[in-house]
């Protein structure tokens, strides 16, 4: 079952491996969606390293829940299975294969963390700061749309609006791209 209010998104589960992979594409495409596309590589490897957790580790099934949300100004990404036992971060050595997952969340995040859920289970999670809207640049020239020719012409041609010779018009503005 997939809901997706407005900004919130349950997908339910079996962790398997070719399940993952579905549900990384399923975060990915919420948060296009929601217009958090900076946040897409961070929230999938985090998603994916979870989930991974649950297929590898959780007893007595993979059975799963992942919620993401955009709360405030922070997304959080959560992982839901029935296996009451809480990670622990693994001292993964130089050589080793595998056991560097919930430290590349940790990594990777701005707060991660594990707890019971109160029935038989557990909830692990992370947290990602939503991106920010760039602030307005207030500029010294200021464009005006004027429409040239209009009936035969379906574009209109910007014009800059020139400050008198005398007039003082301030520092210049850097300028940065979106």
């Amino acid at each position: 079952m997939i809901s997706h209010p407005s900004r919130h998104c349950t997908v339910e589960l079996q962790a398997l491996p070719s399940r993952i992979g579905q549900v990384r594409r399923i975060v990915s495409a919420q948060l296009r969606y929601w217009h958090m596309d900076p946040l897409i590589d961070r929230a999938s490897l985090g998603v994916t390293e979870l989930l991974s957790n649950v297929h590898r580790h959780a007893q007595p099934d993979k059975t799963c829940t992942v919620e993401i949300e955009l709360v405030l100004d922070r997304l959080k990404v959560s992982v839901h299975d029935h296996d009451p036992r809480l990670p622990v971060v693994a001292d993964a050595g130089p050589l080793a294969t595998c056991g560097r997952g919930l430290a590349m969340v940790a990594a990777m995040s701005e707060s991660w963390g594990a707890l019971p859920d109160g029935q038989s289970g557990k909830v692990v999670w992370f947290t990602l700061p939503a991106p920010s809207a760039a602030p307005l640049t207030v500029w010294d020239r200021r464009p005006r749309l004027t429409a040239v020719e209009p009936a035969e012409r379906l574009f209109a041609e910007p014009a800059l609006v020139d400050h008198p010779a005398g007039e003082h018009r301030g520092a210049p503005v850097p300028v940065r791209s979106a």
